[in-house]
């Protein structure tokens, strides 16, 4: 029996990662009001039945989805500075503002514009946000070798976050690559100027 149903949970596994990317490249494309299930199952090559019984709900689907980017981006993010804090921190700190200019942060957006008007979807992203934000605070920290104890750290380490998100947004309507470039820079000088050598 164990034969059986290791191929088919493997099978399940992949079906389920499939609706997931499915699911950001939907929500990053077409907005909330254009990702449907319907759609998302056809992008991702199963059926709706299937889609549904991996995510009962809409609102299941797109939020595991973007929690399991972010996870998929974390872990990534982790791996690429895998020997610890950076040795040099303007690779981190443009690791960390790259977070924000993908599509992993569009479909976040899509799901945050979404959650602002309707009541069933806002708890569930925003505990969500909460802990995407929490992870990404920590992997800063790690990356930059920051230390939290001393004054005025955590809130730089959280400045540089607010600023990446700002970018991320700034970069969904126009290309504004050049200009980012500019303030990653500059904030890679703030960034070794209030941590130290």
């Amino acid at each position: 029996m164990g034969a059986v149903t290791g191929p088919k949970q493997a099978r399940s596994r992949v079906t389920r990662r499939h609706l997931l990317e499915a699911a950001v490249s939907c929500l990053a494309e077409q907005g909330w009001a254009g990702s449907t299930v319907s759609v998302v199952a056809e992008r991702a090559g199963v059926s709706r039945g299937a889609a549904q019984y991996h995510f009962p709900t809409r609102e299941d689907l797109f939020t595991a989805a973007v929690e399991y980017v972010a996870e998929e981006r974390s872990a990534a993010l982790r791996e690429l500075f895998h020997a610890g804090p950076a040795t040099d921190r303007s690779d981190a700190v443009e690791a960390l503002v790259d977070l924000y200019t993908g599509s992993l942060f569009r479909a976040a957006l899509q799901l945050w514009v979404a959650a602002s008007n309707e009541e069933q979807l806002r708890p569930r992203v925003t505990e969500l946000e909460a802990r995407v934000g929490r992870e990404t605070h920590r992997i800063a920290v790690e990356l930059l070798g920051a230390d939290e104890s001393v004054p005025g750290v955590r809130e730089t380490v959280q400045g540089l976050l607010d600023m990446a998100r700002g970018l991320g947004l700034a970069n969904v309507l126009t290309d504004d690559t050049a200009r980012r470039a500019r303030v990653v820079a500059q904030w890679s000088r703030i960034i070794d100027a209030t941590l130290g050598p």
